[in-house]
């Protein structure tokens, strides 16, 4: 066998596992339609159970999904619920901002309905700042939402 096609059939091999780790890492991410379900079935749920839902949106599995979780806060900007990090419960986040200075919760407590929003979050799978678009529902005293990473 030459180094020419040594190196050829190495070349490939390499392409051949980029592809496949990346694809993998692109199935463990959940999509948007995938959020957006996540938050009417949510919504649903609070509208059954009240404020017993906040317990299961931070602690139970119902949920969670990859990267896709519940969090939910009062018109204030205080956290009732995170189903990622239970540390914000309680927290007034009104003035939280995103790296690049978008005050996004702000925009998640001023929907009157539903709506997307757009900011920036650290992704629990890969532990660093992405890009994520949450589909938020105003359930009355409160919001809701789950969100994808892009």
């Amino acid at each position: 066998m030459s180094i020419k096609a040594f190196i050829r059939g190495a070349l490939v091999v390499l392409l051949c596992q980029t592809v496949a780790v990346g694809g993998a890492l692109a199935a463990d991410r959940a999509t948007k339609e995938e959020a957006k379900a996540m938050a009417e079935d949510a919504a649903a749920y609070y509208e059954e159970h009240g404020e017993a839902a906040f317990d299961v949106f931070t602690n139970g599995d119902m949920f969670k999904d990859r990267d896709l979780y519940v969090f939910m806060m009062d018109l204030k900007g205080t956290m009732v619920a995170h189903g990622q990090n239970p540390s914000l419960i309680g927290r007034d986040t009104i003035g939280l901002r995103d790296p690049s200075g978008k005050a996004f919760i702000q925009e998640f407590v001023a929907v009157e309905d539903k709506a997307w929003v757009s900011y920036q979050w650290q992704n629990p799978t890969t532990g660093g700042v992405d890009d994520k678009v949450s589909y938020i529902i105003n359930v009355g005293d409160y919001v809701l939402g789950v969100g994808a990473y892009e």
